[in-house]
């Protein structure tokens, strides 16, 4: 088995022994390329895009690290930016198309007026007349010739045979008078038509209070408590007030540990050095009640008559109505 060589340093691809001020030499020299290209003020031509373009490949020869070829690489994206956008900025000759030279020649052929020059050998001197209408039929005979499509009603026609509508000039615009006795005014409120009523919340949540202070047994299962047989709203309602109580500590809920019911009870709120000592702290507590569970607890626990006593529905008056 032969040996052969080792490569030369000059031919390896990657060399991280490269020599340090040659690594330099070509930063320094791709910065100058980037700097030229990146002048705004530079408007650089095609040729001269194509002279960098071969310098930095000269440089590349030299690259043996990735610090050096990504330069190299941002140097590509730039330039291919740049001559991407040269190329749709290109127009090719300086004939474009010209829609109103092109539509004042049509109106010509088809007769409109006459113009300074002739534009067609088919145009005769009586379809040059001023105030003759446009021939739309020689338009589509010359038309027809270059295509197999069958004419159809109304061919060529559109916007162009459309005529304005003008408003007639001076015309005065009718006034349409109300009679002021058949005008109908609101209602007008006073202050003391607006009948106040109490706080309600703060009502209801002392009657919630006194119902647990007032209990035979000092603790009552959550559902006896709040239900409303008869309400489904005002069973929710009794949740609520109930929370400001459990919020205040003036009422405590526990699970009973044998039987697993929800109960509560009335309860004294604790000082400020027994929340110290104690290291109390506020829980919060999500209860899900909907109708299912309204009509599953009556149901199951028997209720006949709300613990809470049922509330007449809130009503306010405004002036002489009263609305519920």
């Amino acid at each position: 088995m032969s040996s052969q060589g080792s490569p030369r340093k000059e031919d390896l691809a990657y060399d991280p022994d490269q020599d340090p001020e040659e690594k330099r030499e070509i930063r320094r020299n791709y910065r100058s390329l980037h700097k030229t290209i990146d002048d705004p003020h530079a408007d650089l031509t095609a040729l001269e895009l194509e002279d960098k373009v071969k310098r930095a490949n000269e440089i590349f020869e030299k690259v043996k690290n990735t610090q050096e070829a990504t330069l190299d690489s941002l140097f590509f994206v730039k330039t291919s930016t740049i001559n991407s956008r040269k190329a749709r900025a290109l127009k090719f000759g300086t004939g474009t198309f010209d829609v109103d030279d092109f539509v004042t020649k049509l109106v010509a052929f088809m007769g409109g007026y006459k113009p300074p020059q002739d534009v067609s050998s088919d145009a005769s001197d009586d379809e040059e007349e001023d105030d003759s209408p446009l021939d739309w039929a020689k338009i589509g005979r010359r038309a027809m010739a270059k295509s197999r499509r069958v004419p159809a009603m109304g061919f060529m026609l559109g916007p162009l045979s459309i005529e304005q509508k003008q408003r007639a000039a001076n015309k005065p615009r009718e006034k349409l008078e109300k009679n002021k006795k058949d005008q109908t005014r609101p209602q007008e409120l006073r202050e003391e038509d607006i009948q106040r009523s109490e706080n309600e919340t703060t009502k209801n949540v002392a009657i919630v209070a006194a119902v647990l202070e007032q209990l035979e047994d000092t603790k009552i299962n959550i559902f006896r408590l709040v239900v409303n047989p008869e309400s489904f709203a005002q069973s929710v309602e009794n949740i609520f007030y109930l929370s400001f109580l459990i919020r205040d500590a003036k009422a405590a809920l526990e699970i009973d540990t044998e039987t697993g019911e929800p109960l509560v009870f009335a309860s004294e709120p604790p000082s400020d050095e027994e929340r110290v000592n104690y290291s109390l702290m506020k829980r919060q507590m999500i209860f899900e009640f909907d109708m299912a569970t309204w009509k599953r607890a009556i149901e199951v626990f028997d209720i006949m008559e709300p613990c809470i006593p049922a509330r007449p529905r809130a009503r306010t008056r405004l002036g002489n109505q009263w609305y519920g």
